[in-house]
């Protein structure tokens, strides 16, 4: 399963989910709102200050999300490799 880390109010990620939805791969994904508890948020954070798709991020001051953690644990924040 794929995980997703992001935030209803984020429009990217709001997009993100919809298209999950629509694709009918809910199955494939599942979506972890960082804002909804600290442990989830802990867990982006840790993602985001160690994984090296990170780096243009840290670097420009944005967050980061949606990104997607596959099962292998590798990290990507484009969601077109996962036909989304």
């Amino acid at each position: 399963m794929i995980k997703v880390y992001g935030m209803p109010s984020c429009p990217d990620c709001a997009e993100v989910a919809e298209k999950i939805k629509a694709s009918g791969r809910e199955s494939e994904f599942e979506i972890i709102n960082i804002g909804e508890h600290v442990a989830y948020l802990k867990a982006f954070l840790q993602l985001r200050d160690r994984e090296e798709a990170f780096r243009p991020v840290r670097e420009g001051g944005y967050v980061g999300i949606p990104c997607f953690v596959r099962e292998d644990g590798t990290v990507s924040l484009d969601p077109a490799e996962f036909g989304l």
